[in-house]
């Protein structure tokens, strides 16, 4: 997995200081998607196992309420057990909440194992493609009318979706 950024103390993308990660690489190509170069999965640098401490020390943080994880997009990091091992560790030894955004819908996350095993390592997923049509400035954590904020516990247990905000 490669990833474009890593901001330690976060406020802008979820609840609270969060610690983020931007993962490299999406095939979505969304319209006036704001992270184009992201797009390429050789696009920033290769994650590895010193790279994965320092941001799991971000991560431990009292400060840091929890994880967000954006794209590229986080869904096709399945070439590897990267991204899915990180978000096992973080649940393992910190508890802390992780919010994921992936232009794939819930419906199609969970029809796909190993997208499948990403989701059930996360909290709350705001998915759906953005779409320059119906953005709205106005909504919370989203920039489009048909994105979704999910809990993804309870749509899991419920077999249904079911709304975090």
């Amino acid at each position: 997995m490669n990833y474009s950024q890593i901001r330690a103390y976060d406020v802008t993308n979820g609840p609270g200081v969060r610690t983020t990660l931007f993962v490299s690489g999406c095939t979505n190509n969304c319209p006036e998607c704001f992270n184009k170069d992201q797009q390429d999965f050789n696009y920033g640098k290769k994650w590895d196992k010193e790279t994965e401490e320092k941001f799991l020390s971000y991560v431990k943080s009292p400060n840091v309420m929890g994880v967000s994880i954006l794209g590229g997009e986080p869904m096709e990091q399945t070439m590897d057990r990267s991204l899915v091992e990180l978000l096992k560790r973080i649940k393992g030894e910190t508890r802390k909440s992780i919010w994921l955004w992936s232009g794939f819908t819930y419906e199609n996350i969970i029809e796909d194992e190993k997208k499948r095993e990403i989701l059930e390592c996360v909290d709350v997923l705001v998915d759906g493609r953005f779409v320059v049509d119906l953005r709205n400035l106005n909504l919370k954590y989203r920039g489009s009318e048909n994105q979704r904020v999910i809990n993804v516990a309870k749509s899991l247990e419920q077999g249904k979706v079911v709304s975090e905000i």
